[in-house]
């Protein structure tokens, strides 16, 4: 969708879109394209190929290792890449914790952290959720007491993506438990071999190693390792909270998976003829084609505000749901497609190198694992609150 694009940005398309046919893996477009499982090989070499490129960091200012672009810029970016099948970035060290380092840490953790987060060397994992503080955050429980110039961790994290690949691991924890709940906590990088620290896996419904729980036990930290100030944490977290929940929306995904849907449904068979000309189907599928749309028309708008000098305030939480509900929307589409053939669980195909047949295999499985969507990221219930408070003043 080219609105109101201009000739310079339509030439960055085209100079994206060549560079991404071009060094693209083969092997890890058509895993991303059938939804078969990615492992950290993918990730990385995709990654350090933007990095050669000098494309891995976007979002970051230019004197840390940033693209210079504009906001539309990203947007055509995260596109193609989409539209290509390639991998998405892992976000927690390039579009978390990177520009919290960036905008609040000090002169060594940038100079220490930046540059290895940039060249893909260290893997990060996020330590917010835990058992009792999910969508209320703020009531986590996680201790850190000081000792010189250290802390002692202690406590538990959990829905910890993508730890068991982890260097490190941004926290919050909790400094001062006398004080309210957002005024006691500290934002803490962790060394994740430091003794103490253990990971422990939760298989998925679909037999996968996605997410875990990570345990703290007397855990030694130093104070030099805590970003900004004690006690103002909750600042730095709703800073990164912002910008995840923004990417959350996922237009340029949905976009390549409505197309994948439209496939798959020109092959399947119902009563004779196409599924895609069921006239009940494809009135379901052209619904969602137009809520995406108008998703994509109020990012867009969002990116041109930010060109113009605007930030990103509330409106990422309106984003947030209804991307995500798109997300699940055509998660629940594709497992109709497939039809009974998307009954059976084939965990070997969903490592497979991708063909045709495996887009059945992979469709329970991603419409399972996408139920989480409209939870991480903070509730799409606490969403909707957000924007009664900030949006429409209630």
């Amino acid at each position: 969708m080219d609105l109101n694009f201009t000739p310079d940005e339509r030439a960055f398309r085209e100079q994206v879109r060549a560079f991404v046919a071009d060094k693209l893996p083969g092997k890890t477009a058509r895993k991303v394209r059938h939804g078969q499982r990615l492992h950290k090989d993918d990730f990385v070499t995709w990654q350090r190929l933007l990095y050669e490129r000098g494309w891995i960091a976007p979002n970051w200012p230019t004197e840390y290792g940033g693209t210079g672009w504009g906001a539309v810029q990203r947007y055509i970016f995260e596109e193609e890449c989409a539209a290509a099948c390639a991998p998405p970035v892992i976000p927690f060290g390039l579009k978390m914790v990177g520009p919290v380092i960036i905008a609040f840490g000090s002169p060594a953790q940038k100079e220490r952290f930046l540059p290895r987060i940039l060249r893909s060397e260290d893997w990060w994992c996020q330590g917010y959720s835990e058992p009792g503080a999910g969508s209320d955050l703020a009531a986590l429980n996680t201790r850190a007491e000081r000792d010189g110039e250290h802390y002692i961790v202690n406590g538990q994290k959990t829905w910890t993506t993508l730890a068991q690949y982890a260097d490190w691991i941004f926290c919050l924890v909790r400094t001062d438990p006398k004080a309210k709940k957002q005024e006691g906590i500290s934002f803490l990088l962790i060394d994740m071999r430091s003794p103490g620290v253990s990971v422990r896996p939760i298989v998925t419904i679909d037999g996968d190693r996605e997410i875990n729980e990570v345990f703290f036990d007397n855990v030694r930290v130093p104070v030099e390792n805590r970003v900004g100030e004690e006690n103002q944490g909750w600042t730095y977290a709703k800073y990164l909270l912002t910008h995840e929940r923004t990417g959350i929306a996922g237009v340029g995904q949905s976009k390549q998976q409505l197309r994948r849907l439209k496939a798959v449904a020109a092959q399947e068979r119902r009563h004779g003829r196409a599924l895609i000309e069921d006239a009940a189907f494809r009135a379901r599928v052209a619904r969602l084609e137009i809520e995406l749309m108008a998703l994509e028309i109020t990012n867009l708008r969002v990116l041109a505000a930010e060109r113009d000098g605007g930030g990103v305030g509330a409106e990422s939480s309106l984003l947030k749901i209804q991307g995500t509900e798109i997300q699940q929307a055509l998660s629940e589409l594709m497992l109709e497609a497939c039809g009974a053939a998307a009954l059976a669980y084939r965990p070997e195909a969903l490592e497979g190198g991708g063909s045709e047949a495996d887009d059945a295999a992979a469709a329970a499985p991603r419409y399972f694992n996408w139920r989480k969507a409209s939870i991480y990221g903070g509730s799409n219930e606490i969403q909707k609150n957000i924007i009664a408070k900030h949006v429409l003043g209630l």
